[in-house]
């Protein structure tokens, strides 16, 4: 793809955000239509198929922060598209895409070398020169799983299903069908730019016969199309460490989108997303549970048997316990990859019972006036007492 094709894009609009959206808002947007025109969504949509990689483009851009600061600057220069910037001008044939392969440039004055590094990392160029050859690593790809709580505590290993662009395992990522192969453009001689003077300056631009690659193929592979890339399913296995926490990220080494001219590889990162348990919860490294208990129970004391990840504790209950107390049971909670263990923590809260039979009910009326005489919320009681006054 040439720079004047990837700057007369809109992808805000193909994400269908404003130019203004935060990078959540993007990232958000993204993944609902990543969700909807995934392939495997919809089997045999060929419309929904290019759509998803047209939103896969896009996204690579502009959820970029750095790819997303040069497109808007670019954009912003060229007031969002290069087509009103024909050939056909005052000077002589002028085309502002020659000024993309800065050849020269700083050498006539400078005034073109900014673009040119403002525009080199969209298009594969920093200053002089080509990139037409030169090894250029894949895209980062990022996908969801959800496992349950025990998995994320204790560590498992998930299959992933992904589908993703990946080598073409045709033509093997060349473009070209089994048996032939690309050959080097004779247009710019495999450079991708071609290079012609303009008076006193010298201006590049990509070659159009290859779109700046460098390599014609005569004979398109018949399932990439020559791209040397194709969207495939494929499984892998994901191993969770223990401890993983919500919405933590896994970074799986160059299993992303494959790289070009012998690049490697981009990189495969996995959101986890934990099932509650209905029973446990977690801060950071310590395991929480709540143990309803009677009021009796921490008036009068009592031992407790409380469940652990691994088995269950006896947990002694002094009389006299407030409602709410927390407990800390030593090395019952989460333990990581480096051997270092949370803790358990027990929350004792009083159940109150929704209805007493009158058995009960008669005995609590007696405790009740046993300790009539003694007043739960003394500070609240001076406070009314003197707002009565």
């Amino acid at each position: 793809m040439s720079a004047r094709d990837w700057i007369d894009k809109d992808f805000y609009r193909e994400l269908g955000v404003s130019s203004s959206a935060t990078d959540a808002d993007i990232k958000k947007a993204y993944r609902k239509l990543a969700r909807e025109l995934h392939p495997d969504a919809n089997p045999g949509n060929t419309e929904a198929e290019t759509r998803f990689k047209a939103v896969s483009e896009a996204y690579g851009v502009i959820g970029d922060p750095e790819k997303r600061k040069q497109y808007d600057e670019a954009r912003r220069l060229f007031g969002g598209g290069l087509r009103g910037f024909g050939s056909g001008g005052a000077g002589g044939g002028f085309d502002v895409s020659d000024i993309f392969g800065g050849a020269n440039a700083q050498g006539a004055g400078g005034s073109f070398s900014g673009l040119g590094d403002i525009l080199g990392g969209l298009f594969g160029r920093r200053g002089q020169g080509s990139t037409a050859g030169r090894p250029r690593r894949g895209a980062d790809v990022d996908t969801e799983i959800r496992i349950d709580f025990l998995e994320a505590i204790r560590g498992a290993t998930v299959p992933l299903r992904l589908s993703s662009p990946s080598t073409c395992g045709t033509c093997g990522g060349n473009g070209a069908r089994p048996g032939t192969h690309p050959r080097t453009c004779p247009t710019c001689n495999g450079a991708g730019l071609i290079t012609r003077s303009q008076g006193a300056f010298a201006f590049s631009e990509p070659c159009r016969d290859c779109r700046g690659t460098g390599r014609i193929v005569d004979d398109p592979c018949p399932e990439c199309g020559g791209d040397g890339v194709s969207t495939k399913s494929r499984t892998l296995t994901v191993r969770i460490p223990p401890g993983v926490e919500d919405d933590q990220k896994i970074r799986l080494a160059e299993q992303g989108e494959p790289g070009q001219n012998g690049g490697h590889a981009g990189d495969l990162y996995v959101r986890v997303h934990v099932t509650p348990h209905a029973v446990f919860g977690r801060s950071g490294n310590d395991v929480t549970i709540t143990v309803p208990v009677t009021f009796q129970e921490l008036a009068l004391g009592t031992t407790l048997t409380v469940p652990t990840l691994d088995g269950k504790v006896s947990l002694r209950v002094a009389p006299g316990t407030a409602n709410g107390r927390v407990f800390r049971v030593r090395g019952k909670g989460v333990v990581k990859r480096d051997g270092v263990a949370g803790d358990l923590l027990v929350t004792v809260q009083v159940a109150v019972p929704n209805k007493l039979s009158d058995e009960a009910k008669a005995a609590m009326e007696e405790y009740a006036k046993a300790t009539s005489d003694q007043d739960p919320r003394p500070e609240l009681t001076a406070m009314l007492k003197q707002r009565s006054e």
